[in-house]
């Protein structure tokens, strides 16, 4: 089961890294595939090792933004090594900036996914808005927004999500 730390909006601060962890398993690789119609030899079972579907490794750092109700607007990648079926891969996102919007916060994410060896497989950055209800008593279309500041450290270890 994917490893997952637990944040909102709330808790985001500038610098803050949160992560989310899971192993790549076969059924992982055939069923994005099958979603995706991607079927390229290279993911298929039968050769040696499968390679998992870059975006589906990338797909690991939307589980992050999807707990913090995160609407992306712009997202880049780049791909720097294959993760193959029984890699353990780790993202780790980190708040690069945060502001008000007014749909609710603005928001920079750094992207870095590293497999078991600690190698970096996939780098990216995203940006967009995290939306979020008007406090009880604030006038329509205002929003409160996250704090901002610096982390000095990542995030708690991830726990079973």
């Amino acid at each position: 089961m994917p490893e997952q730390t637990t944040h909102d909006w709330t808790t985001l601060s500038v610098g803050l890294v949160l992560t989310a962890k899971r192993e790549i398993l076969a059924e992982d690789i055939a069923a994005f595939g099958e979603l995706v119609g991607d079927q390229g030899q290279h993911h298929l079972p039968g050769a040696e090792r499968t390679m998992a579907h870059g975006l589906l490794t990338a797909s690991l750092a939307t589980r992050i933004g999807g707990e913090l109700d995160f609407i992306a607007r712009r997202m880049g990648w780049e791909f720097l090594r294959p993760v193959w079926e029984g890699d353990t891969i780790t993202a780790e996102v980190t708040v690069r900036s945060l502001r008000e919007a007014r749909s609710g916060t603005g928001v920079e994410f750094d992207i870095v996914i590293l497999n078991q060896d600690g190698e970096a497989v996939l780098r990216g950055e995203c940006s967009g808005v995290i939306r979020h209800d008007p406090e009880p008593g604030s006038a329509p279309g205002s929003a409160p927004t996250a704090a901002t500041g610096t982390a000095t450290g990542a995030a708690p270890d991830p726990v079973g999500h």
